[in-house]
């Protein structure tokens, strides 16, 4: 906690992995004992709060935003004055000795709410770069560091009207491995996948009051989360997930959901002067794909309505990741028009938008909002 209030803005670490032995792909860190997981978190300074599973990965709602263990990749984010980064070198010993090499780390976060109150390696995007060059091996040569949009050469700061940016890192060994970024090859019929990630902030004052308690409310953080689900329409967004959430005391809320190999998350930090919500989902469709898998996956732009309509924010950033090397200028203009065709109706104009690549990683398309007016 920051002394002026909760820093909503996660960190996000995504590391990938391959091995020799088809039986340790097949389960990789899904046989990770729960002692040795808890090491890890407390490293990082957070908690296992509420868990569930399926037959693709594990899914972990921590006191401090999320974590997703599939057999060859690692997705943990974390909020507040968490020390994320320090969860890289635990991990990677672990896999050592599981007989998994690191093959992949992408490395994303917005702007801190409260950059003062972070903690070593957390205290600026270049210290956190450091961090990461000393503690990731030698074959993964292939790294970039990248603000999205890029800073005003004359300010050094983002140019962003907004007091959104997006900050990422990536390592990669540069080869393309059969198993990169999926679960098992007869699980996904392409090897696209599509990451969304949205940061909210300014949240509308009364949907915001929704993820405080009642006064005298004293059921456990699962009820209470489950109850927030319903009222708030985040049961909505995606209503062929399993979620597992849990409301916080005095406030707050995660959550969870599963959708066979993908997921989707969500945070909220709601009180006044410094709220914000988040939202990532994973195997999502984007517009240049919608013929191809015809409805089988979820729309980015129908997603992204109902997560607007939850949070009513004054201002946003959208980051979308695609692993598919093919985005080409044409698809990169489209996805930036039918992103912002998608929220302009409810309100917020776009103000930046951004494009790069990632060796290994493929491109991000990033995106800054923010609302026409708020009565």
């Amino acid at each position: 906690m920051a002394v002026s209030g909760f820093e909503g803005f996660e960190k996000r670490l995504e590391l990938q992995f391959t091995g020799d032995d088809p039986k340790t792909l097949r389960n990789g860190f899904r046989n990770f004992n729960f002692q040795s997981l808890e090491e890890i978190l407390d490293a990082v300074q957070c908690t296992v709060v509420s868990a569930v599973g399926n037959r693709f990965f594990d899914s972990y709602v921590l006191s401090e935003s999320s974590l997703f263990v599939y057999p060859t990749k690692i997705i943990i984010k974390t909020c507040g004055t968490t020390q994320l980064l320090k969860s890289v070198p635990l991990f990677l010993s672990h896999a050592h000795q599981m007989g998994l090499t690191v093959i992949g780390c992408r490395y994303t976060r917005g702007n801190f709410i409260f950059p003062k109150s972070q903690l070593f390696p957390h205290t600026s995007f270049r210290e956190e770069i450091i961090y990461l060059e000393n503690n990731l091996p030698a074959n993964l040569c292939f790294r970039k560091a990248s603000i999205m949009p890029p800073p005003s050469k004359k300010t050094k700061k983002s140019s962003s009207s907004s007091s959104h940016s997006w900050h990422v890192y990536t390592a990669s060994d540069g080869i393309d491995h059969d198993n990169m970024m999926t679960i098992h090859e007869d699980d996904i019929d392409d090897d696209e996948v599509v990451t969304v990630e949205v940061c909210m902030t300014e949240l509308d004052k009364v949907l915001a009051r929704k993820f405080f308690r009642r006064p005298g409310d004293d059921n456990c953080g699962e009820v209470v989360g489950n109850e927030m689900t319903e009222i708030t329409g985040i049961r909505n967004i995606n209503p062929k997930s399993i979620i597992c959430d849990f409301g916080f005391d005095p406030c707050g809320y995660s959550m969870n959901g599963i959708d066979g190999e993908n997921y989707s998350t969500i945070h909220v930090t709601p009180e006044d002067g410094f709220s914000y919500a988040s939202f990532e989902g994973i195997g999502l469709q984007s517009p240049s794909s919608r013929k191809k898998y015809n409805g089988s996956r979820t729309d980015i732009g129908n997603t992204l309505r109902k997560v607007v309509q939850v949070f009513r924010p004054s201002t946003m950033s959208v980051s979308i990741t695609s692993t598919s090397n093919k985005v080409t200028k044409s698809s990169q203009d489209l996805l930036w028009r039918y992103v912002s065709d998608s929220v302009e109706s409810l309100g917020l104009n776009c103000t930046t938008s951004s494009f790069d690549k990632f060796p290994g990683f493929g491109s991000v398309v990033y995106q800054t909002f923010t609302a026409k007016s708020r009565k």
